[in-house]
């Protein structure tokens, strides 16, 4: 991935065009033809400015995200009463087969805030590496099989089996249900970035975080393993752009299917 050319701070640039973005008709047209008039756009910065019309557009739809944050809710505190018993379960043999917490938790980068800065919350999985694994990811980043700012390795070293059993049907995934619950996280949305991926990303890769992260999406039940960074920024502004009530529920039902039969998820 292209590294921009502005020497200053990623997070200042970012400040510097939300405040400077220009005024959008109220008629604009629907977020799928917007998101189509970006993609046309070559340069990072041009990409960048024509994507602030689909933020602005997503923000005006507040009975969708009404709904879509009473359905989190819901959704979530369903599944955290449903997975308890089966946590304490997972958990032990977690622990059983290797040393150190069951849990596993990340810094991760959410949602832009309205004035352009970014927020950060402590995002949560069952452990499935090895309690070394951040420690030996720089001897394995020169394997790393997707490309731009994320480390993806199909027969990554540090997973354990209980890991790799766990990760193959996003069962790893399920203490975010808590994040969800919390409102740091949506049931649907992008995944969240760490920050040191953030600081990688270009003026429009940082498009994806105009909403609120996800525990699913669609670049996972589309093109999760067959695409690159690129690949995944693209699905998730596609998202965007055209989400509403019923992608969210066709995505949420994909992804139930997905836990079931398995993603070959790494």
């Amino acid at each position: 991935m292209q590294n921009r050319e502005d020497p200053r701070p990623w997070d200042e640039v970012l400040e510097e065009n939300v405040s400077d973005k220009p005024q959008y008709a109220t008629d604009a047209p629907a977020g799928a033809a917007l998101i189509a008039q970006a993609m046309e756009r070559r340069e990072g910065a041009g990409r960048y400015k024509a994507m602030q019309s689909i933020m602005d557009w997503d923000r005006s739809r507040l009975a969708y995200r009404a709904v879509k944050r009473a359905f989190d809710i819901v959704f979530s505190s369903v599944a955290l009463v449903a997975i308890a018993i089966p946590s304490l379960i997972l958990a032990a043999a977690i622990r059983l087969e290797s040393e150190g917490s069951p849990f596993y938790s990340q810094i991760r980068v959410g949602q832009t805030r309205l004035d352009g800065s970014l927020s950060t919350f402590r995002m949560w999985k069952f452990r499935s590496m090895y309690k070394d694994a951040d420690e030996r990811l720089a001897e394995l980043k020169g394997l790393n099989e997707i490309a731009g700012a994320m480390f993806k390795m199909r027969d990554d070293p540090r997973v354990t089996r209980i890991g790799r059993f766990i990760r193959k049907h996003s069962i790893d995934e399920f203490p975010q249900f808590l994040n969800v619950f919390l409102g740091q996280m949506s049931v649907v949305g992008p995944r969240p970035p760490l920050p040191n991926e953030v600081a990688e990303y270009t003026e429009y890769d940082l498009q994806r975080l105009a909403v609120k992260p996800g525990i699913t999406g669609l670049w996972q039940v589309t093109e999760r393993n067959s695409t690159g960074f690129d690949g995944m920024v693209r699905r998730d502004l596609e998202y965007i752009a055209k989400r509403g009530i019923v992608m969210d529920l066709k995505i949420v039902l994909l992804t139930v299917l997905e836990v079931f039969n398995g993603s070959d998820a790494y």
